[in-house]
């Protein structure tokens, strides 16, 4: 941005840039923290004037990871715990609201926790994780309190709390007696703050220990928000919603907001005006499309959102490389064990069927009944319950309006797609391994020039695996899926050199493979054709081996027999000719 260039920024004020712009939050989910140093703020805070107006006393929202749950937590502490300071909110939303802000900033104590780092092997280690987080937060909330005011009896209680051995009858009430100390403290009733509340519960069912860690968090939870009399109101935030008689038990004054609600539909995510200010902000506007197809597409409510994450890290990335191939930002956030589960069930008849796949990798939806609540221990029991966990936790969206529990899902962008299919080619390639008849036969024929061979065994493995054929995926995607696969197959045969998109001659070949003990080159480039354009496509392909050059660097190494390949694909048709120079 030019130097002195004024702009009213998403911060609600007007300021000068000179040479340094507002910093990228990467990572960051400290409100404090972010207001303070000068990061980039999404504003947000319109969810506390909702919040209190749709008095809840305990509210459990859920959305799938990176969707600015711990962030939003963050706000809340700042905005309503004693000590409170304006200056955080200044020129954002809620400072518009003056009557509102005298009544309720600052003036409240407020216990936050998170349960994110609760990831122990063994409910023994899950449990000290607990007390050291329930520890922590009586030290900070010890710490701001006039001890001269409390009584022998509270500092004895506080020191319990402290305590590192702390009992597990202790721990299940720690909340709840944390809550009373300090609404005697202060003489105001607190807020709690729980995110990321099925964090042990999901470790706990991966590493066997469920029943114990549910049994532990329906008694605190329990404790604290339903027999608290010092309790003013709660929030608690999950990627799912787990099941009211696993952890819920009796707590009938839930208010439960998942993302097919449309209260707060806009206030986890970022909407469309909201990317295209951080994208005009940083001079990336013209990559508007771009982030759009691979991070936008999910629907919360009747809000339709991109992950913040993806927004953000790849606003990062491009400011310093404005050339970076978009990238698989939430892949790498966590497991991704349930597409694992997904895909595999292909392999299953009661699974998800092959035809279903294509239709979600190629643009188009499925309809299914949604069960939005679940226990952990459910999450896999059925493919119908595997539907529903996809869809809560964001690796499929709704589109349109459901009919009672069935909702018509889809994948929400490439990002998500790109993740479905990488995991499709290397279940392809584990199955290539189980049938190495096949492969190497598929491989001599490649060897000796066989094309009317390989043509055959390429269609016969199209068949086996989904077609890629979305009209709005770009011929390059669809192209690099084939190749994909053609790797999968070449994988079997360990002596080859295989390498791709290496630079030779005047471009990229797509495929190169040097067999040493024969002493031959292959080249093959994968072309994307329209039904009944396949031979049109071969040629072009040819064209633009010998055009370019590519087998370059096979004379250069002394090799002297080289086969050109064009291989051209549609759905599950194949073409395949060969030249040898």
């Amino acid at each position: 941005m030019p130097d002195g260039k004024m702009k009213k920024t998403a911060q609600g004020k007007e300021e000068t840039h000179m040479t340094e712009l507002l910093k990228l939050p990467v990572g960051i989910e400290n409100f404090e923290e972010i207001r303070r140093d000068n990061f980039y703020y999404v504003d947000k805070t319109k969810l506390i004037e909702q919040l209190l107006s749709q008095w809840g006393k305990a509210n459990l929202f859920t959305r799938p990871r990176r969707f600015g749950k711990s962030l939003n937590m963050s706000m809340l502490r700042s905005f309503f715990e004693i000590g409170a300071d304006p200056e955080l909110f200044r020129g954002l939303y809620i400072s518009q609201k003056s009557a509102l802000c005298e009544k309720y900033m600052g003036q409240f104590p407020v216990i936050s926790i998170s349960l994110k780092g609760v990831n122990a092997s063994d409910f023994s280690g899950a449990c000290s994780s607990l007390v050291k987080i329930m520890n922590a937060e009586t030290r900070r909330a010890f710490i701001s309190l006039d001890s001269q005011k409390l009584s022998d009896v509270d500092k004895k209680l506080f020191e319990e709390l402290m305590d590192r051995g702390m009992t597990q009858d202790t721990l299940v009430y720690s909340l709840k007696e944390l809550s009373e100390l300090l609404e005697r403290s202060y003489g105001r009733k607190v807020i709690v703050l729980i995110d990321e509340y099925d964090v042990p519960l999901a470790k706990a069912n991966e590493n066997g220990y469920y029943d114990e860690m549910a049994l532990l968090i329906r008694n605190l939870f329990e404790n604290v928000l339903k027999t608290n009399d010092s309790l003013k109101f709660a929030v608690l935030t999950g990627c799912l919603r787990v099941a009211k008689e696993s952890i819920f038990t009796g707590l009938n004054n839930f208010k439960i907001f998942p993302i097919t609600k449309v209260a707060f539909d806009e206030y986890f995510g970022f909407t469309d005006d909201e990317v295209r200010d951080m994208l005009h902000y940083y001079e990336l506007d013209s990559d508007y499309e771009t982030v759009k197809n691979w991070y936008d597409g999910y629907r919360f409510g009747k809000a339709d959102v991109y992950c913040p994450w993806d927004v953000i890290n790849y606003c990062s990335d491009h400011i310093e490389d404005p050339y970076l191939p978009p990238q698989n930002y939430w892949l790498n956030t966590s497991g991704n064990e349930m597409i694992y589960h997904f895909i595999d069930g292909l392999e299953d008849q009661t699974g998800v069927t092959k035809e279903e796949l294509e239709l979600l990798v190629n643009g188009g939806s499925v309809q299914k009944n949604i069960n939005q609540e679940l226990t952990y221990k459910e999450l896999y029991s059925s493919m119908d319950n595997l539907w529903s966990t996809l869809f809560m936790t964001g690796y499929l969206t709704q589109r349109g309006e459901p009919v009672g529990n069935r909702y018509d899902l889809a994948i929400p962008n490439q990002e998500i797609r790109n993740i479905i299919t990488e995991h499709i080619l290397q279940m392809f390639q584990k199955n290539v391994k189980n049938d190495g008849m096949m492969a190497d036969s598929f491989c001599s024929a490649l060897e000796v020039g066989n094309a009317e061979q390989v043509e055959a065994l390429f269609t016969e493995y199209m068949r086996q695996t989904i077609s890629i054929r979305d009209t709005f995926v770009q011929h390059s995607r669809k192209e690099n899926f084939y190749q994909g696969i053609l790797l999968g197959i070449l994988s079997y045969k360990s002596d080859w050199i295989v390498r791709s998109n290496r630079e030779s001659g005047e471009g990229f070949s797509d495929i190169t493979i040097r067999i040493s003990n024969s002493g031959t080159g292959i080249v093959i480039e994968v072309k994307y054709a329209e039904a009944g354009h396949e031979e049109e496509m071969v040629q072009k392909a040819l064209r633009q081996i010998q055009d370019k050059d590519y087998g370059y660097e096979f004379r250069q190494e002394g090799i002297r027999r080289i086969l050109y390949y064009g291989i051209a694909c549609n759905k599950k048709v194949c073409r395949a000719e060969v030249l040898e120079v």
